[in-house]
């Protein structure tokens, strides 16, 4: 299974650098980017549902397959990955309401196969990395910082999410300006806190996967933010003139 880990952090090494190059002339066609006329979709909450699915049973198999004992640091991040895919994959897009926007077919592929191989890959680096297996992890100051970094990331990136649900609490299904939390800062409250999340993973994983895995969180998220910025300025000229894109003060 060797083979596969690294045939596998190679794949998600390109398609990062795929991702990241296409992004700026290309933007899915998904949410506010979607085109009525547009063939081939499914619903947003049976889209969502698909394809981030195979986080859980990816990272799960992997994760108990590949070893037959696991150090208390791995079993914690193990808990984390499953708690957060859990809220991501299955009450987030539960929760929304109005939501009748539909995803291209192939951007659930996509993000089916992406997810299903970066939830290999990191399950099976989670199992394997030494230090993962020792518990003096625990008292690492990269596992403190990763730690802290990751949970400040989920608080913002689910108040920014409760923030989007709001504005469809009457079951309308058009756009309006979010308002609180980090949105007083960026158009992209949402994706920031995913950035910051997954750079605490990152750091208190401390594996390859965990750093593939924020770089191509960067590539996929950056310019579809700034995408969604300029739509925002466009679509209303009341839209607050002093919000960056996705990282408050900076871009």
């Amino acid at each position: 299974m060797a083979g596969l880990y690294h045939a596998a952090v190679v794949f998600l090494v390109v398609l990062t650098i795929v991702t990241f190059a296409s992004s700026f002339w290309f933007t899915n066609p998904y949410g506010r980017f979607a085109s009525p006329d547009d063939r081939f979709t499914l619903p947003g909450k049976i889209s969502w549902l698909t394809f981030e699915c195979p986080q859980w049973w990816a990272f799960t198999v992997t994760f108990w397959l590949v070893a037959h004992s696991h150090g208390a640091p791995a079993i914690v991040l193990y808990a984390l990955w499953q708690c957060h895919y859990l809220y991501r994959g299955l009450i987030y897009p539960l929760s929304r309401k109005g939501d009748d926007k539909r995803f291209p077919i192939s951007g659930i592929a996509f993000g089916f196969v992406f997810n299903a191989v970066n939830g290999f890959a990191n399950g099976y680096a989670v199992a394997l990395a030494p230090h993962l297996q020792q518990e003096r992890w625990f008292v690492d100051p990269r596992f403190i910082l990763g730690l802290a970094v990751a949970v400040i990331g989920w608080g913002i990136n689910f108040q920014a999410d409760r923030i989007l649900i709001g504005l469809r609490a009457d079951g309308s299904s058009g756009y309006s300006i979010p308002y609180g939390g980090v949105y007083r800062w960026v158009s992209s409250g949402n994706y920031f806190g995913e950035l910051v999340l997954w750079a605490g993973w990152a750091i208190m994983a401390w594996t390859l996967p965990g750093l593939i895995f924020l770089l191509f969180s960067i590539a996929n998220l950056g310019p579809r933010a700034m995408a969604t910025h300029k739509w925002y300025q466009q679509k209303f000229p009341d839209y607050p003139p002093n919000r960056k894109a996705i990282i408050p003060g900076v871009l």
